[in-house]
């Protein structure tokens, strides 16, 4: 046994090392953000395309199979942050997209 203090966590119903608790109780904060295929994305993945999308504001159309190089996750399940060439403040929806 170490030295570890052991917490009671209420959702388990045991007693656990603080330290694992610590990481359970990280992991739940955080976000899974999937591709259309169930892949999961990662900030900095390339992604491709599967979809022909307009985009607002810029008069320009993305066309599928366009490469789009290092993502970044913005906390929201089903978007993501990205940067293309001539388009600023790009937000893709996870689900238009396929990692590479």
């Amino acid at each position: 046994m170490s030295d570890d203090d052991y917490v009671y966590d209420e959702d388990s119903g045991e007693w656990l090392p603080a330290s694992e608790l610590a990481v359970r109780r990280a992991s739940e904060g955080a976000v899974e953000v999937r591709d259309a295929v169930g892949n999961l994305l990662a900030d900095g993945d390339q992604v491709t395309l599967i979809k022909d999308l307009d985009v607002k504001g810029a008069g320009q159309t993305l066309k599928r199979g366009t490469l789009i190089k290092s993502i970044r996750l913005t906390g929201d399940a089903q978007e993501i942050d990205c940067k293309f060439d001539g388009i600023k403040g790009l937000v893709l929806r996870a689900e238009f997209v396929r990692k590479r």
